[in-house]
C-alpha cells in the first residue's frame, strides 16, 4: 500500500475561453466563497489556487471584503497563492513576457502572504526550451507539468534541463491535473481510490498525488468528511490533505537519480498538445509579437535612457494588458469569438499604451531638434545603418536631395515617389464661399495646416494653401469674413473654383546612421553636382520587370508568380509558393478532408514594379489569382469556388541579405488552410527555430503515443526558422513545417501557415484527435474572413544559421528605426545622442528598463543565442558604465554562480562572461547620454 496519498483540492480555473471573461468570473465568485467559508470552518482543508494570482485578484475585485480572510488562509497555508498572473501559452509569448507574468504574480501575490514557490504548468500546450532556465533566474527551484512529456519519463519526477545547463526538479501529472477529480462523491470513495492507486501508483515509488480538482469546479461540500472515512478504514490509503507548496516540500529522490530531460516538451506521446492553436486567429497572435516588441525594444528602453520621469504606473498598465492576453486560452485563439475580440481589444491597448510611451520619450528629442528635421530613434543596443521611408516638402527646383547628418555631412535619398500637390478640385456658388472655413478645425485642414489662403477675384479661384507647419498667426474669423466680402463682390451667380494644395512633396528613402539605442536628426538637403554618391551602401539597387539585385540578394519572378532568389551563393527556385488545402478541423487541430483539394497553381499572375532604380530600396508587387473552394467538410472540398488575389510585395533595401515579402488579401472562403512554400536549399532533416529565447533543434516526425492525437510535425517559431541553408525570418509566431517536395525530386520546403480558417471552438468527431478539446461550440470569427497580411523575410544561406548569422539579422528585420518630425526652433544644429551599448558575439538585448523615478541605474536583460561562451560589452566612450552588479529576474542582487560568472566594471565598460544560452541580468550605472 502507498505510504501516503497527497490529497491537493484545487481548481483549473480558465479566466476566459468557452465563455467571456466576466461570464466566467461570476462562477469563480461563487467557488472562491464556498472556498474561503470551508477553509475557515475546516482547519484541515486546503486548497490550491491553480498558480495563477489573476484568479484571486479577479475574486477579490468584486469581494473587497474578503481580502483580510484570504490574507488570513494564506498565512495559515490552507491557501497557495501564485506565483504566475496567469497560466500563459509558453509558444505565443516572449520569454520576456513570461518573466513579466512571474514578476507580476510574485509581487500580487507577496501583498497576501507567502508565494507557492512551484513553477506550476498544469494546463500549458507544450513547454518551452528555457523554462527551466527562467523560473531559477527568478528563484523558483522545482516545475509541475503535464502536457507535452516524452515516453521516456517514467517516473513521476525527472530532471528538466535548459539549453544553457540549467535543470530543475519537474513533477510529472502523469495523469492529468485531475487524475483524482472522480474519487469522492456518491459513497465507495474508499473504493474508488484504492482502484485509481492500482492503476496509477507505478509512476510513484511511495506518495501518491492525488490532484483532486478539474476545470472550473470546487471541491464537494463532503471531502473532509470522506476524507476522514477512508482514514478511518485500516486497510485503505492514508490521505493527507495539502497543497502542492506541502506536497513539494521536500524531494522524494536525489536530484543525481532523475531521468534528464533536455529542451522543449512538445510529445504526444503522454497527453493532447493541441498544436492547432498555433495558427488559427492570426490577429491575435500579429498584435501580440508587434505589442511586446513596442514595450521591451521601444517604450521601456527609450523611457528609462532619455525620459526625466518615468511613466512607470503606464508602462505596468501596458504589461498587464499583454500578460493577462497571453493566457492558453486567450491569445491561443481556442476560446469563442467574444472571448477573442476582448483579447484583441486588451493587447491593442497595450499596444496605445507602449506607443504613448515610445511617442513621449520621443518628444524631448523633438523639442531639441529644429522644425523641418526628423528624429530618427534606434531602438538597437549597436550603432547601425537602416532605411527610412518617408514624405517630406522638398522645394520643386531641387533636381537631386538627400539629408543633411549631425557634423554636416550629407547622405543621398532616393526619390520614390511625388504625391499630388493638389489635394482637391470643387466648384462651389458664390453664396457659399464663407461656409468653406466651417471645415477648418483651428488652423487645420485635410490633416495639414493652413499657411495661407490665395484669393483670385478675376478667375474666381479660391486656394487653401496647406503645409506641415502652418501660419500661427492664421486667423479663420478674418478668413471668413475676407471670403464673405469676395462673395458678395463676384455676385450671386458666381461660381468659384476651390483648390486645396499642399507644398510640394516626395517619398524618400534613405540609409541612415543611427547611434546605440540614441537617436539622430536629420533634414532634407539639396544635393549638387559635386555631392555624394552612394556615400552609404555602395550598391545601386537594380530594377527591372520581373528582377530585383542590391547587390547581396537577386531575386527573379518567375511565370508563376514565384521567385527565384539567389544569396550567398545559394538559389531557390519556387520561393512563395502557397498551397491551400481543406480545414474543417477546429481552433485546436487541423484536420485535412477525407479526400482533399489541394490548390497551389495559380489562374492569373501579375507583376508591377513600384517606383524607380535607386540606391536605396526596389520592390515590385506580384499579384496571383486562385479558384479557391468556397468551403470544405470532412468529407472533402466543396465544388463550387471564389476567386482569391494574393498580393505580395517583395522589396530589396540596401545592405539587407534577404528579401521582404508581405502577403495582402482578402479571405473570402471558409474551412481552409493556407501555407506559404519556401525551398530549401538542400535536403533537410532538421530545423532550427527561434523562440522563448533559444534556438531549438527539431526533427521531421512528432513523437506519437496512446492519447489519441495525430502527431504532426508542425512546430511554433516566434522569430525565424532555419532549414536547409534558408531561413525565414517572422514577423509573428507561426506554425511551420518541413515537407517533402513532389515525389521523386527528393527536395524538401519549409511551409509557413500563414491563415487557419475554421468555424468551431471544438469538434467532437475529430479524425486528428480521438476526444474532444472542448465544447463544440460556433466560432464564425475564427473563419477570419477579410482583410489578411503576413510579413516575412527569406534569407538564404551557406553553412548554419549561426555561421551565417541569421539571429543578427532578424533581430534587424523585427526592430526598424522610428522617426518623428523636429519641433524646435527652426534652423537649429541638429543633434544626435547615443543611448547605450551592447556587444558580444551572440549577444542579444532583451529589455532594458528603469524600474522607479528613484533608480538612476537601469536594468539590462540579455540572452547568449550561441552553443559558445561569450562576453556581453556594455557601455561606450560616450556613455560609459561606472558601475554595476548581476541582478536575477525579479531585479534582486545575486551572487555569480562561480567565479566566471563575475560582472566586471572598468574603462567605462561592463563586461558580463555568458555561458552558451545563458539568461542574464545586471544593474548598471550609466553616464549620462551626451549629445553630439
Amino acid at each position: 500500500m502507498t505510504a501516503t496519498v497527497w490529497l491537493v483540492p484545487h481548481t483549473h480555473w480558465d479566466r476566459e475561453w468557452y465563455e467571456p471573461f466576466q461570464r466566467f468570473r461570476l462562477r469563480l465568485v461563487d467557488l472562491m466563497d464556498d472556498v474561503v467559508a470551508r477553509a475557515e470552518r475546516e482547519p484541515d482543508f486546503r486548497f490550491t489556487m491553480d498558480g495563477q494570482m489573476a484568479a484571486v485578484d479577479d475574486y477579490l475585485e468584486v469581494r473587497p471584503e474578503q481580502t483580510e480572510a484570504v490574507r488570513a488562509l494564506v498565512a495559515r497555508g490552507q491557501l497557495a497563492i501564485g506565483p504566475w498572473r496567469v497560466l500563459m501559452d509558453e509558444f505565443l509569448c516572449s520569454g520576456e513576457t513570461m518573466i513579466r507574468n512571474l514578476e507580476i504574480g510574485w509581487a500580487d501575490a507577496s501583498r497576501l502572504g507567502p508565494v507557492m514557490p512551484i513553477g506550476y504548468l498544469p494546463d500549458m500546450f507544450g513547454h518551452c526550451a528555457q523554462m527551466p532556465q527562467l523560473l531559477r533566474h527568478v528563484g523558483i527551484e522545482q516545475a509541475v507539468v503535464y502536457r507535452g512529456v516524452p515516453a521516456e519519463v517514467d517516473s513521476h519526477e525527472f530532471w528538466w534541463r535548459s539549453p544553457d545547463g540549467t535543470g530543475i526538479r519537474t513533477e510529472f501529472l502523469a495523469n492529468s491535473y485531475g487524475n483524482a477529480a472522480d474519487v469522492f462523491g456518491s459513497g465507495a470513495a474508499s473504493e474508488r481510490l484504492a482502484a485509481r492507486l492500482a492503476t496509477q501508483s507505478h509512476w510513484y515509488a511511495g506518495d501518491f498525488l492525488a490532484m483532486y480538482g478539474t476545470d472550473h469546479a470546487a471541491p464537494l461540500p463532503s471531502l473532509m468528511t470522506e476524507v476522514a472515512e477512508v482514514d478511518s478504514d485500516p486497510d485503505g490509503p492514508r490521505v493527507r490533505v495539502a497543497t502542492l507548496t506541502d506536497y513539494l516540500a521536500e524531494p522524494r529522490h536525489p536530484s543525481e537519480a532523475l531521468r534528464v530531460v533536455d529542451g522543449e516538451l512538445r510529445s504526444h506521446a503522454r497527453a493532447n498538445i493541441l498544436p492547432g492553436v498555433l495558427s488559427v486567429r492570426w490577429q491575435l497572435k500579429e498584435a501580440m509579437a508587434r505589442t511586446e516588441r513596442l514595450l521591451t525594444r521601444y517604450a521601456e528602453p527609450f523611457a528609462a535612457l532619455h525620459l526625466p520621469s518615468l511613466p512607470a504606473h503606464y508602462l505596468a498598465m501596458a504589461w498587464r494588458r499583454v500578460v493577462d492576453s497571453s493566457c492558453h486560452d486567450s491569445v491561443t485563439g481556442c476560446g469563442v469569438d467574444e472571448t477573442a475580440v476582448q483579447v484583441l481589444a486588451r493587447l491593442q491597448e497595450g499596444e496605445h499604451a507602449a506607443q504613448a510611451v515610445r511617442d513621449s520619450a520621443l518628444a524631448s528629442a523633438q523639442a531639441l531638434s529644429p522644425a523641418g528635421s526628423v528624429v530618427v530613434a534606434n531602438p538597437l543596443a549597436a550603432q547601425r545603418d537602416d532605411v527610412i521611408e518617408l514624405t517630406l516638402p522638398v522645394p520643386e527646383q531641387w533636381d537631386a536631395v538627400g539629408f543633411e547628418l549631425p557634423g554636416g555631412r550629407l547622405v543621398p535619398a532616393q526619390e520614390v515617389s511625388r504625391p499630388p500637390v493638389e489635394l482637391a478640385r470643387e466648384t462651389v456658388a458664390s453664396a457659399d464661399l464663407p461656409r468653406l472655413m466651417h471645415r477648418v478645425h483651428d488652423r487645420e485642414l485635410f490633416g495639414l495646416q493652413i499657411s495661407r489662403i490665395e484669393l483670385d477675384p478675376s478667375e474666381h479661384r479660391l486656394t487653401f494653401h496647406l503645409a506641415d507647419h502652418g501660419d500661427p498667426d492664421f486667423d479663420a474669423i478674418a478668413a471668413e469674413a475676407q471670403l464673405r466680402t469676395a462673395a458678395a463682390e463676384s455676385g450671386p451667380d458666381a461660381v468659384w473654383d476651390v483648390v486645396t494644395a499642399d507644398e510640394p512633396r516626395r517619398r524618400l528613402a534613405a540609409v541612415i546612421p543611427t547611434p546605440a539605442l540614441g537617436r539622430t536628426a536629420i533634414r532634407v538637403a539639396e544635393l549638387t553636382p559635386t555631392g555624394p554618391e552612394g556615400a552609404i551602401g555602395q550598391h545601386h539597387i537594380r530594377q527591372g520587370e520581373r528582377m530585383l539585385d542590391n547587390g547581396l540578394v537577386q531575386v527573379r519572378v518567375d511565370a508563376d508568380g514565384t521567385l527565384t532568389v539567389t544569396a550567398d551563393g545559394v538559389t531557390l527556385c519556387g520561393v512563395g509558393r502557397l498551397v491551400d488545402g481543406g480545414d474543417p478541423g477546429d481552433s485546436y487541430n487541423s484536420a485535412p478532408p477525407a479526400h482533399d483539394v489541394l490548390v497551389s497553381e495559380p489562374t492569373q499572375v501579375a507583376v508591377t514594379p513600384l517606383g524607380s532604380e535607386g540606391p536605396v530600396v526596389g520592390s515590385l508587387r506580384v499579384d496571383r489569382r486562385y479558384d479557391l473552394p468556397v468551403t470544405s467538410d470532412l468529407a472533402g472540398r466543396s465544388d463550387s469556388t471564389e476567386p482569391t488575389t494574393v498580393a505580395m510585395h517583395v522589396e530589396l533595401r540596401a545592405g539587407e541579405p534577404f528579401v521582404r515579402l508581405r502577403l495582402d488579401w482578402q479571405n473570402v472562403t471558409r474551412d481552409h488552410r493556407l501555407r506559404l512554400h519556401v525551398p530549401t536549399a538542400e535536403p533537410a532533416t532538421v530545423s532550427h527555430a527561434q523562440g522563448q529565447l533559444a534556438v531549438v533543434e527539431r526533427g521531421r516526425t512528432a513523437e506519437a503515443g496512446p492519447v489519441g492525437e495525430h502527431p504532426l510535425p508542425t512546430f511554433p517559431a516566434e522569430r525565424f526558422v532555419d532549414a536547409g541553408g534558408v531561413a525565414v525570418l517572422l514577423g509573428r509566431t507561426v506554425e511551420y513545417e518541413v515537407v517533402d517536395t513532389d515525389p521523386g525530386e527528393g527536395g524538401t520546403e519549409i511551409a509557413v501557415t500563414v491563415l487557419r480558417s475554421i468555424g468551431y471552438l471544438s469538434r467532437n468527431v475529430h479524425p486528428y484527435r480521438s476526444e474532444p478539446a472542448g465544447p463544440q461550440l460556433p466560432t464564425p470569427e475564427a473563419q477570419a474572413l477579410g482583410p489578411c497580411h503576413l510579413s516575412l523575410a527569406v534569407m538564404p544561406h551557406r553553412g548554419s544559421w549561426a555561421a551565417a548569422e541569421v539571429a543578427e539579422a532578424t533581430e534587424a528585420y523585427l526592430h526598424p528605426v522610428v522617426v518623428a518630425g523636429g519641433a524646435g526652433p527652426a534652423g537649429g544644429p541638429l543633434p544626435s545622442v547615443e543611448g547605450l551599448t551592447l556587444l558580444g558575439a551572440g549577444v542579444q538585448l532583451v529589455s532594458l528598463r528603469r524600474r522607479a523615478d528613484t533608480e538612476t541605474a537601469v536594468e539590462v536583460r540579455v540572452v547568449n543565442t550561441s552553443d559558445q561562451p561569450t562576453v556581453a560589452v556594455f557601455g561606450s566612450d560616450a556613455v560609459p558604465v561606472t558601475a554595476g552588479h548581476a541582478v536575477d529576474g525579479f531585479g534582486r542582487p545575486i551572487e555569480p554562480d562561480d567565479a566566471g560568472d563575475q560582472l566586471e566594471v572598468a574603462d567605462g565598460r561592463a563586461r558580463l562572461p555568458l555561458r552558451p544560452w545563458q539568461i542574464a541580468t545586471v544593474k548598471v550605472e550609466i553616464g549620462a547620454p551626451v549629445s553630439t
